[in-house]
């Protein structure tokens, strides 16, 4: 007798006590047929909980009978309670278990068909069919005997019960006579593959068959002689759903899979439009809309031509085809399943399991009912994925491929006149083509929505009670909840439009450790050597500039920002913390120079784009800084240098024959000097504005164009950017670098700090070469300021350089400060990327909210 078991699930033994139940599953484990972890026996629960298996009763005074069989039946209760807790946590973890008891009455059986539907696996029984007189003879041979009544009675119930079991849900019923001749078969999983030498994962196709074999061609696909698409390093493609419907050629689309698949070359997953076709062609009642009744157009156009005999025989394959098709699959590299493609979505529950539900889920998403206009409203799934498996879908069409929380859709409706992607695995590339036009026959379609939909308001609720972003910097990047409802005041009240707020700039750490010089607390040795020991042999020292860090989003006209963030301007101007720079006459001033500038010089249409995006410094510093300026620096230097002079003064007329006084008289010049130095390093960055042209603004990023960002360039391809805006117009300054590439650059980059910061300059920035460094898969510091000795006077206090001040002062801790610029580092990359990729306004401002609510963390402000 074949036995045919699923490779996960429940396999539920029926019979009474002696009929083999036991014996049958010692012997497939001595025959490597199953593992002895996957079987769970009640009498084995029994031992664990009492150190007994079974009480006889039988031959007892009743009241000891009854207390016995009291005892026993409570001893079975606890030992159940913990076998179900057991059974159940493997079917979580998706394995098949064996249950060994007699299971002779229906609520017994009832509860584990119960489980296995709850955890979406299949159900077998292995009925144990056996006649009494061998039941009776088994039992006298027993050491611990149940004695006959009690297998009589048991027998009787399994006659009156056998009949009802077919009926109780199991996927395969299995009525055992003889135990001796069984071929047990253990299924593999069927939604389970190895990637090979590689696959590409194509999104929805809808017939647009002329834009799938474009695609493959550009994935490095050749066609055969036999006319079929192989790769040459054996890589083939899988199909995640919806390869036919809305488009023009959804036979020529489904024949294509149908030939590749019986070739092994590619793979197919279930999905909506696939399933109600598998059954239109099965001849079940169906209502074809949606697009589907154009492959039933098709259809009758290909009978016309090849007769009815010929159509029936294709339909008859590719209903096969479509029935067979997976709820999803799970792939596997070296082993390991690291990938799962479903076509609408899957919860981790589901992965790996073979359900009605599960494949429901697969084909539709999670829903929740249909809209005004019978379209269904869709729930984000993705927001429960918690498991490192990269999730691929499609089925709700994205203008770009939209990758949230380790989940990525693959869907840019081509038949929408959109794309057709393919995700290369296990590269994680993404290859696309446009679409030859809107195939669907109406402006009305989830493409032409989303852009409508684009810049509606955030859903504050998302974010009220903390929330994570998925960056492709640094991964996963948590928001603490106590730091959000203040960033959401924040946004809310002083920020610019949060359409135009697309990107908060990151904070700068200094170097990792102080200076090893005595009377040094930043050097650029310690920037350097940081670098060098992750790594990184070439380096760019930028000089720092004492402005006000400001981010400038400027339009190539107004019809260009109308199309990117819905606002008639030109452009905007605003500070790191989000809030409008300038007032609206001087902002519009500057911005309408600069556009004139820029346009004058032919940038907008030389580099092809709406808008650039440029990260800067603007000075003088006083611009921003004018109140704390007024009423802190120039206070306390003020009356630091009028109380030392006092004390100075009097010292030195009472010292001239005290060597105590003398003392205090050398200590209070060295802090009277102090005081000077203050009050000449925050003067320096100070002047009168009287008209915009006394404005100076040092762009060091041009963070992106309206087609692409710029984070693979290299930071000396971002200065002569800088050098080209200078020359544009004269409101851009140059900024001074120099690059370190060996120990004479390297000295001579510390000599010219040294030099500057002598002077009064603030310091420099020492960056990698490129704007995006890794070191073994980790990101490095984007940037380390290294400011002058002077300077830090003002950040940390006239008398900072005292020696018992200094000491105290190297010890400060900066690992705070450095996670925090590389999360707001990531979080300001990722928002642009999806700025310019035209994500929702919703999308961007996560990341931009994040920002915010993370420069709430108390860190100290003087690093």
């Amino acid at each position: 007798m074949r036995l045919q078991l699923p490779h996960a699930g429940i396999v539920l033994l029926v019979g009474p006590s002696n009929s083999g139940k036991t014996t049958l599953l010692r012997t497939l484990v001595k025959d490597n047929k199953i593992e002895d972890s996957e079987i769970v026996s009640s009498d084995q629960f029994r031992r664990l909980v009492s150190n007994v298996d079974f009480i006889d009763w039988s031959a007892r005074p009743k009241d000891e009978a009854d207390r016995i069989f009291e005892t026993y039946q409570m001893i079975s209760k606890e030992a159940f309670a913990m076998m179900d807790t057991l059974i159940e946590a493997r079917c979580r973890l998706n394995k098949l278990t064996f249950i060994d008891a007699t299971h002779l009455y229906p609520d017994d059986r009832k509860r584990y068909v119960a489980l296995a539907n709850k955890h979406n696996l299949p159900i077998v029984a292995l009925v144990l069919d056996v006649d009494v007189d061998t039941l009776k003879a088994r039992d006298e041979s027993r050491d611990d005997s149940r004695g006959k009544n009690r297998i009589k009675q048991q027998y009787q119930v399994f006659k009156r019960e056998k009949r009802f079991i077919k009926k109780e849900g199991y996927r395969s019923v299995f009525f055992i006579k003889d135990t001796t001749d069984l071929n047990l078969v253990r299924q593999n999983n069927p939604v389970e593959q190895d990637i090979g030498s590689g696959i590409d994962i194509i999104g929805d196709i809808h017939g647009c068959y002329d834009e799938l074999i474009q695609l493959l061609e550009t994935l490095g696909y050749e066609q055969n002689q036999a006319g079929l698409y192989e790769h040459p390093d054996g890589r083939t493609f899988v199909s995640i759903g919806d390869v036919m419907s809305r488009g023009p050629q959804s036979l020529d689309t489904m024949l294509f899979f149908l030939r590749h698949m019986e070739h092994k070359l590619a793979s197919m997953i279930d999905s909506n439009h696939g399933w109600k076709i598998a059954r239109w062609l099965d001849g079940r009642k169906v209502t074809l809309s949606h697009g589907d009744e154009k492959v039933a157009e098709e259809f009758a156009v290909y009978e016309q031509k090849h007769g009815k005999k010929q159509t029936e025989a294709i339909k008859e394959k590719i209903k096969d085809m479509l029935l067979e098709a997976p709820s999803h699959y799970v792939f596997k590299k070296n082993g390991v399943d690291t990938l799962v493609c479903a076509h609408a979505g899957i919860k981790d529950a589901f992965i790996g399991k073979t359900s009605y539900q599960v494949s429901d889920f697969c084909r539709y998403g999670d829903t929740d009912g249909t809209d005004d206009n019978g379209k269904p409203i869709r729930k984000d799934w993705t927001t429960g994925h918690q498991s490192s498996a990269l999730i691929v879908w499609g089925h709700d069409p994205r203008p770009h491929p939209l990758e949230i929380n380790n989940t990525i859709n693959i869907d840019q409706g081509a038949v929408f006149g959109g794309k057709l992607t393919a995700l290369r695995y296990p590269e994680k590339a993404i290859v696309s083509v446009n679409a030859k036009e809107n195939y669907s026959g109406t402006d009305d379609h989830p493409l032409s929505e989303w852009e409508r939909k684009r810049l509606d308001p955030p859903n504050i609720e998302k974010y009220i009670h903390g929330y994570a972003v998925d960056t492709k910097a640094i991964g996963n990047i948590r928001v603490q909840k106590e730091f959000v409802k203040a960033a959401i005041d924040t946004t809310s009240h002083f920020t610019v439009p949060l359409e135009q707020l697309v990107y908060i700039p990151p904070t700068m750490t200094p170097t990792p450790q102080a200076s090893a010089l005595n009377d040094y607390l930043e050097h650029p040795q310690e920037a350097i050597d940081y670098y060098r020991s992750h790594g990184v042999e070439k380096m760019v020292a930028e000089k720092k500039h004492m402005g006000s860090r400001a981010v400038l989003l400027l339009f190539k006209d107004r019809e260009a920002a109308k199309k990117w963030i819905g606002f008639d301007t030109l452009g905007v101007i605003y500070s790191r913390k989000g809030r409008r720079f300038f007032d609206d006459h001087i902002e519009s001033q500057v911005i309408e120079k600069i556009n004139k500038d820029f346009v004058a010089n032919g940038y907008f249409d030389k580099y092809d784009t709406d808008f650039v995006l440029l990260d800067t410094e603007i000075m003088p510093w006083n611009l921003k800084a004018q109140q704390l300026i007024s009423s802190q620096y120039a206070h306390v230097a003020e009356n630091a240098s009028m109380d030392r002079k006092q004390l100075v003064d009097k010292l030195m007329a009472a010292s001239s024959n005290n060597e105590e006084l003398a003392t205090w008289l050398a200590e209070y010049q060295q802090k009277l000097a102090h005081a000077e130095v203050f009050e000449k390093v925050f003067q320096k960055y100070c002047w009168d504005i009287e008209a915009i042209s006394d404005i100076q603004i040092a762009p060091f990023h041009v963070l992106a164009h309206s087609k692409q960002t710029f984070f693979h360039e290299t930071h000396v391809w971002h200065m002569e950017k800088n050098r080209e805006f200078a020359n544009i117009s004269n409101l851009f300054v140059e900024t001074e670098f120099k690059c370190i590439d060996d120990q004479t650059s390297e000295a001579e980059v510390i000599q010219w700090w040294e030099n500057m910061t002598r002077e009064g300059h603030e310091g420099i920035v020492i960056k990698p070469e490129y704007f995006i460094t890794r070191n073994k898969g980790k990101l490095l510091q984007p940037a380390i300021k290294v400011r002058g000795r002077k300077y830090l006077n003002i950040i940390y206090g006239m008398d900072y350089l005292l020696p018992e001040n200094l000491s105290r002062l190297k010890s400060r801790q900066t690992g705070k400060k450095q996670k925090l610029a590389l999360k707001e580092f990531a979080l300001g990359v990722e928002g642009i990327q999806r700025f310019v990729e035209r994500e929702s306004l919703d999308r961007i401002h996560e990341c931009v909210l994040a920002t915010i609510a993370m420069d709430a963390e108390p860190v100290d402000p003087r690093l």
